[in-house]
């Protein structure tokens, strides 16, 4: 594939360390988030909305794009949304359909993943909206749980902001995730040809 050219195999990157520490954010803000520690658990979730960000601009600016930090960055990405929505579901900040369809788009794409593994294809590459929707969401919660923490009108003005961005956010997702399955049935098709 023409656009794995300016894929390295090297794992000690930059990028790679800001995935791996967004990896490791993931239990520290759910023990912050269980212990009521709520602005700790905000910032954790802000630097990781950020971090996710600036993997993908570092990896392209170093020219460090990496066959790991295309596992690494989505699967962060993913757990980070996981344990984000079901640990505000449990505490009330968001309704439980949330999760439902946020988990139901990742595990029609985990199968698609193994569909194209079995194959021999390597990951697909990540699309602009599936990056978008990712960091609508992460900020969207970051806000949501913001708003539930400000009395008043503030809490309310941040709390319509949230879900504007959550809403977009869960667009964006589910947009994306068309484009990667029509992007893996062409892949699959085209071998089949």
């Amino acid at each position: 594939m023409g656009a794995d050219e300016s894929v390295s195999d090297r794992v000690l990157t930059v990028p790679n360390a800001i995935s791996a520490a967004r990896l490791v954010l993931v239990p520290v803000f759910a023990v912050l988030l269980a212990r009521h520690q709520d602005l700790w658990a905000l910032v954790v979730l802000v630097v990781s909305a950020a971090s996710d960000w600036l993997d993908g601009v570092l990896a392209r600016r170093l020219n460090q794009v990496s066959r790991l930090g295309r596992l690494l960055d989505p699967a962060a990405d993913r757990l980070f949304i996981l344990v984000t929505i079901v640990a505000l579901a449990a505490r009330g900040v968001v309704p439980w359909w949330i999760v439902v369809v946020l988990l139901v788009r990742d595990v029609v794409l985990a199968v698609m993943q193994l569909v194209l593994a079995r194959a021999g294809w390597a990951p697909l590459q990540v699309h602009v909206a599936g990056k978008a929707g990712t960091l609508l969401l992460l900020y969207a919660f970051a806000l949501l749980l913001l708003g539930s923490l400000l009395p008043g009108g503030w809490g309310l003005v941040v709390t319509a902001v949230g879900w504007a961005a959550a809403l977009w956010g869960v667009a964006l997702y589910w947009v994306s995730g068309a484009l990667y399955l029509a992007q893996a049935r062409q892949v699959l098709g085209e071998e089949r040809a």
